[in-house]
Order: structure tokens, then C-alpha cells, then sequence
């Protein structure tokens, strides 16, 4: 990610001005969850909330404001041990602050006390539950069977592997290395003794030398990266490095199919030149990566996780931008949404709104594909099946196939709803592989795809064995009341005849994905759980209050398909608008939108809010404080040179320009009346009404659509079934705080909380 000098250099200067210090680890403005005690005395946790702390240590500050209390006559303890001495105290601020460590699992107390001169006492106290440092928090329990890849896992080209693991949650011990930038513009280990004489500068100006740190945490395999030079003695949260311009990037990788069961190969570079020349401090785990682990739940415990780890080795960040693409995107929006404070902005690519809604289009891909191969092969045109679909990128059929989109997301996409079919090596290949879903050979194996990856959540099928591994997860997928191709017959491209046997056959799938006939009929449960847990996408949690600049995918027209289509970032900008009146705290870009452009922006417009002061709310202040240029627009070429960004409100539909240089499709469900959002997993059904249709029905097609939908269609008007507002912080266990329900009676029983 190369950037143009003019914007590096202008983006360092702004960086070697603008490190201001934060004074909490979550910025948003209700830290009240993290501060105990009354108006003159005080205890933040700032790494992380106090009920959610891992690894056995926090960074914590205390806050005396009432002077004629000393600092030095502080006593701070913790379950009833004398902690004061790791503190330090800043007379200005009135505030003393240390990492504590010796934290035992479960809660611990934390108090701090003090003998005000004629003023009485002053005190205050805190409850930190600490977790183990393998997990889990908040995601319920661990996965099993899972491979551990440790032993191949390599921190920087030419190191050492980190070697073979503690089983069973893969654990190492933590490496600390260090590398270097050369003159010749490439990364090297860092050797011991004097500098090398070709240790190049950065562009803010110091030496460019890594201190690269790995390990393990929550069963994933991190990194952090930050500038720092050994000479300079060893780095800590009161003494941070002095190369960190204060700012932290947290890149989250793509991927979904194959990713469970295993610890995970792919990781985003943290020894990133884009970033680390400008003083960034970069974060990445093998768990954020969704190629190793689709499911958002985990990779947000993981951020948090590593996070911490990152505070209280090198305190707390001015802010944290999360950005990634397409798996990445899933990851950025859904953190950002259910765990607010975690990122304060966010810059997505080819991006999504979530994992759960993002298999709609996969599952009637599937049905489509279905229809046109097998059912109804020969049946439709291209235009029809075009029309049908809602896709621009579809091809004749030819050898059993729909070469296009529709094969793409049925085909190569599709498989991840399939239990039987996506597996990492290490489960395919490995003495695990005995542990592997087969429905006739092994009906008690590890089943691998999005539901069961994710049963914590979704809960098991009531009345199943659940025996061994497999959990037979419920799923919260549904197709009652859709009626397929509904545009497509309004806008006269097929017949009467021809809506209704489509609706008639398409069919549904079982538990395995296999196609059956009947439609498919989701989990009720699993349906609010998705809602209620963060699954589904809402926008009204901490996206309300965070920069966004989401980048649109341009699959749209690939002759082969592509799954990172441009509606995904107008579904995204609804659900901002459904939840918070509008979705003025975000751009919505074109997919040659330069990406180094993107980070400069979001750095501009954050240190903006962050140098805010006024006693506006923070949506208020991102809203306010968004810089000038971060408005929707397209790029022609993505060169950003004079005329080739055209400014223009970025919509699905209408003649600008941005859409006749790309033209956006749409998806099955669009083209069967769903609203923008894409948010419906079960619609709310109502009665036939045939002012719907735009061409007449005979008596005869009439009677026959009221067989088809004896219960009626869906009443795209209202809310979906169970449709509830997610709640934030959720925890699915074991983590009490925010539970959303009662995880081991879950897995007994299953539950039905209607």
C-alpha cells in the first residue's frame, strides 16, 4: 500500500503535532461502566472494562480531585495487598496510574483510600474479573476439535517458528524481536550489538526500528508492531515508545470459508511500511482473520483481548481504526457496532454488513441455481435469469452451470452454509480428520459451516442427539412468504405462468443444505438471538458514534462472479439511517477510492474529534468535525489525480455518473421486494393482495398463487419476525455481564424465549 509523497508527508506532519494523550482506552462518552468511586475520588480501568479483564493484569488509574487530599497518602490495595507502589503519580492531573498485575481468576477487589487534610476520607473501590488469558470471555465455549499451528507459525521471515504449543488451547510463550527498515527500503531483523548503518529513517523522523511482539491470547496467534529502539530501554504504558505517533490500526483479514477448527496460518501484516513509516502502532491476530475463524462473536473477543494486551504494554491510544475488507469489513462494522469503544473508526473495503444476512443471497443463489441447472433447466433466458436473480453478471447455462454470479455465490461461496463440505487442512488431512461431520459415516463429528461455527449463539435443535462434536446448530435462515422474481414479473421481463412455477418449486434446504422441497423455516430462536446478540448488523450501537468510510466492492459485472457486490455498502448506509435518523457520520466511497487516501482521512477526522472540546455528544462532534473532502464520491481510475474523483451521492439506483461507470446489480432478495437494509431473516407475512402486481391473473393463476403462499407473502412494511434492537457488550458466557442467555442451559435443552 504504497502511499503518494504528498500525502505521506503531509500526514506525518500532521502526526509529529497532533499525539495528544487520551485519557481512557474506549472513547465514548458513557465510560461510567469503568469508573467507581464518587466526585472526588475515582478508579478507570483503562485497558479494558472492569468485568471483562483477561490475562491476570489491568491498567488502571486512580483520580483524586480533591486537593487537600495528597497524592503521596494514596493507598491502593489490591484484595487486601498493598499495590501502591506500582503506581505513578501526575501532580497536574491529580492522578496516580499502574499496571496491576497478580490478578487471580474470577473477581478481585481493588480499593484505594486516603486521609484528607481536615477533609475526612476519601475512597473508592472496584470489582475486576479477571479471565484467563486463553478465553474465553464473552464467546462462550471454546470450539473443539481445534488444530494449533504454532509449530509452523513464523513472526518475521528468517525467525524461528514459535514451536509446538500448550494443548489444548495452543499456547506459547511470548517473542519479542526486533526489525528494522534498510535504506534499501526493505524489512530486516534487527541484530544485536550497535545499530546497522543502514537503518533508515521514518517519515516523522526517528529511526525505523520495529519492536515486534508475538504470542498468544484467546487461543489466536498475535502480533503488535510499534517503533521503538532498544536502546531506549525497555517500553511500558507509562513510558510508551517515542516513535508511536499515539494512534493504533487494527487490520482485520477477509476470508469465511474453512475457518474453524483450527488456530489459523493467515495474519495480517502488522509490519506494515504504510502504516509503521508514519508512526502508527499496528495489531493482528490469526483469530480476526476470517479465513481461520468466520465468526464475528469470537474475532471481537479477540480484538478486545488483544487490545488490552497492547494498553497495558504501551498505554492507552489517542484512538483505533479498524479496517479491513470483505471478511475484514464483516469484522470492522460488527466490533465496532456490539463492542462499542473497541474502534473508534473504521475504514472498510468490498465491504458487508454482516455474517448472518450475508448468506440470504448465498442460500437463494443455491435455490436459483437449482432451478435453472436441474428443475426448470432450459426453461428461462438469460435476461430472465438476470432478472430473476438480480444480478448484471449471468451467462447461458452450460455444463450444469450458471457461469456468472450465480455459480459463484451458490457454488463457490455457498459451501460455507454446508457442514459437510469446508474444512482446514489440518481437520481434512490431520489425525483430526477422524473428527470430521460425515451424515452417514460420522453423524457425531465437528460439522463445518457459519450456524454450527457459531452455536454459542444460535443455540442446538432442540431433540437432537448432540452427541461427540456435532451441535446441529439452529439456523436462522428462512424463506417463507419470498416471492422470487417479483420485479422481475412487474416489470414484465416473465410471464405469470412462469413467477409462479418458479415459486412453486424452488424448494428449501435441510439441516445439511441439501435441497428439498418444502421451503425453509428458521429458528425462532436463533432468529432473535441474531438480533439480540449483534449478528445482524444494526447500526444503532457504537457505529452511531464513530467515523465510517465504507468502500464499495466492484463485483457487480465480473463475468465469473464476485460476492463483493456495491449493494452491500447501500444496505449498510439504511440500517445507519433505520437506527439513527440519518448516516451523517458516513462516506460511502467507490471501489478504486485510493486506500492510503482513506486512512489519512479517517486519521484527520478523528484527531478533529478528539481535539473537540465543546460539550456537544460524541455523534455530534464526529458529525460536526468531518472533514470537508469525506463526502460520497467515485473514482474513474483510483489514481486521485485532478478529475478523477467525481463527487456524487453514492445510491443504488438513478443515471449519475458513478452509476453508469458502474452499474450496480441487485440480489434475489431485492428483486423480490426486501427493503435496502437487507436486515429480514424471517419476514412478517400478510395476506395476498393483488394490487402488488402490476399484470393481470387469471382466476385459475390466482387460486394458484394462493396455494403457493396458503399463509400469505411478506409484508416487507414491518419488521421481521423477532426483529429486536441488538444489545451491546453482549456476552454469550461466561462473562455474566450483558448474557444474553443462560449458555450450559442452552446446550442441554435448547430454549425457546419468545
Amino acid at each position: 500500500m504504497n502511499k503518494p509523497r504528498n500525502v505521506l508527508s503531509a500526514l506525518a506532519c500532521t502526526l509529529l503535532v497532533s499525539a495528544i494523550p487520551s485519557g481512557m482506552a474506549y472513547a465514548h462518552d458513557d465510560d461510567g461502566d469503568r469508573r467507581y468511586g464518587d466526585n472526588q475520588f475515582r478508579i478507570d480501568v483503562l485497558s479494558s472494562r472492569p468485568y471483562m479483564v483477561s490475562g491476570g493484569d489491568a491498567l488502571v488509574r486512580v483520580t483524586v480531585k480533591e486537593r487537600k487530599v495528597s497524592l503521596g497518602s494514596v493507598r491502593i490495595e489490591l484484595n487486601g495487598a498493598n499495590v501502591t507502589g506500582v503506581f505513578r503519580a501526575d501532580a497536574a492531573a491529580r492522578t496516580l496510574t499502574g499496571l496491576v498485575t497478580g490478578l487471580r481468576n474470577g473477581e478481585n477487589e481493588l480499593s484505594a483510600d486516603a486521609k484528607g487534610k481536615g477533609h475526612g476520607r476519601a475512597d473508592a473501590d472496584i470489582t475486576l474479573t479477571n479471565y484467563p488469558i486463553e478465553g474465553p470471555v464473552i464467546s462462550g465455549p471454546h470450539e473443539y476439535p481445534f488444530a494449533c499451528t504454532t509449530a509452523t507459525f513464523v513472526p518475521f521471515p528468517g525467525s524461528p517458528a514459535l514451536g509446538a504449543s500448550t494443548e489444548p488451547n495452543c499456547s506459547v510463550a511470548t517473542r519479542v524481536q526486533y526489525v528494522y527498515r534498510s535504506t534499501a527500503g526493505t524489512f530486516k531483523s534487527l541484530p544485536t550489538g550497535p545499530l546497522p548503518t543502514d537503518v533508515a529513517n521514518t517519515l516523522t523522523g526517528v529511526p525505523y526500528i520495529v519492536r515486534l511482539e508475538t504470542g498468544t491470547i484467546n487461543r489466536a496467534i498475535y502480533q503488535t508492531a510499534i517503533l521503538h529502539n532498544p536502546n531506549d530501554g525497555t517500553p511500558g504504558p507509562l513510558a510508551p515508545p517515542a516513535g508511536w505517533n499515539k494512534r493504533l490500526v487494527f487490520p482485520l483479514g477477509g476470508g469465511c470459508i474453512g475457518g474453524w477448527y483450527f488456530q489459523g496460518h493467515d495474519i495480517e501484516s502488522v509490519v506494515n511500511h504504510a502504516y509503521l513509516n508514519l508512526g502508527y502502532a499496528v495489531a493482528a491476530s490469526t483469530l480476526t482473520t476470517f479465513g481461520n475463524n468466520c465468526n464475528d462473536l469470537l474475532s471481537s473477543e479477540t480484538v478486545i483481548m488483544v487490545k488490552e494486551r497492547f494498553v497495558e504494554s504501551y498505554g492507552v491510544p489517542l484512538f483505533t481504526i479498524g479496517t479491513g475488507g470483505s471478511g475484514g469489513a464483516y469484522q470492522s462494522n460488527q466490533t465496532g457496532d456490539n463492542y462499542p469503544g473497541t474502534f473508534d473508526g473504521i475504514v472498510t473495503t468490498s465491504s458487508f454488513p454482516d455474517v448472518t444476512t450475508g448468506m440470504l443471497p448465498m442460500g437463494n443463489s443455491r435455490l436459483l441455481d437449482i432451478l435453472f441447472t436441474k428443475t426448470r433447466l432450459g426453461v428461462f433466458s438469460v435476461p430472465q435469469m438476470k432478472a430473476i436473480s438480480g444480478y448484471l453478471s449471468v451467462s447461458p447455462v452450460a455444463n450444469g452451470i450458471v457461469p456468472g454470479m450465480i455459480n459463484h455465490m451458490s457454488n463457490v461461496r455457498g459451501p460455507r452454509m454446508d457442514p459437510r463440505v469446508e474444512f482446514p487442512d489440518e481437520i481434512v488431512a490431520g489425525p483430526l480428520t477422524r473428527d470430521r461431520y460425515d451424515p452417514v459415516n460420522n453423524s457425531d463429528g465437528a460439522r463445518g459451516d457459519v450456524y454450527d461455527h457459531t452455536v454459542n449463539v444460535y443455540g442446538v435443535i432442540p431433540n437432537t442427539p448432540n452427541l461427540g462434536m456435532a451441535k446441529f446448530a439452529q439456523r436462522p435462515l428462512d424463506n417463507v412468504g419470498l416471492q422470487y422474481g417479483l420485479k422481475a414479473l412487474n416489470d414484465g421481463v416473465i410471464t405469470v405462468d412462469q413467477f409462479l412455477d418458479v415459486n412453486e418449486v424452488i424448494g428449501g434446504f435441510d439441516i445439511d443444505f441439501n435441497h428439498v422441497g418444502n421451503r425453509t423455516v428458521h429458528y425462532k430462536d436463533a432468529t432473535k438471538r441474531a438480533y439480540q446478540g449483534g449478528r445482524i448488523l444494526n447500526g444503532g450501537g457504537g457505529l452511531a458514534n464513530m467515523a465510517i468510510i465504507t468502500r464499495m466492492g466492484a463485483g457487480d459485472l465480473n463475468v465469473n462472479g464476485d460476492v463483493h457486490v456495491r449493494y452491500h455498502a447501500q444496505a449498510i448506509r439504511q440500517r445507519l439511517i433505520n437506527a439513527n435518523g440519518n448516516a451523517d457520520n458516513q462516506a460511502v466511497y467507490g471501489n478504486l477510492a485510493p486506500m492510503n487516501m482513506m486512512i489519512e482521512q479517517m486519521d484527520r477526522w478523528l484527531t478533529a474529534v478528539k481535539a473537540d472540546a465543546s460539550d456537544r455528544s460524541l455523534r455530534e462532534k464526529v458529525i460536526a468535525d468531518r472533514p470537508g473532502d469525506v463526502v460520497d464520491a467515485c473514482w474513474k481510475t483510483g489514481s486521485n489525480a485532478p478529475g478523477d474523483k467525481i463527487i456524487e451521492t453514492q445510491t443504488l439506483t438513478g443515471n449519475g455518473q458513478c452509476n453508469q461507470l458502474f452499474p450496480v446489480g441487485l440480489s434475489p432478495e431485492l428483486v423480490a421486494g426486501a427493503p435496502m437494509a437487507l436486515d429480514i431473516i424471517k419476514c412478517q407475512l400478510k395476506p395476498i393482495d393483488m394490487n402488488d402486481y402490476k399484470v393481470a391473473f387469471t382466476p385459475a393463476q390466482h387460486a394458484k398463487l394462493a396455494a403457493i403462499f396458503p399463509n400469505g407473502v411478506c409484508d416487507w412494511s414491518k419488521k421481521g419476525v423477532n426483529q429486536v434492537k441488538s444489545r451491546t457488550l453482549a456476552s454469550f458466557g461466561p462473562s455474566p455481564v450483558n448474557q444474553v442467555f443462560d449458555i450450559q442451559d442452552r446446550r442441554r435443552h435448547g430454549d425457546d424465549d419468545d
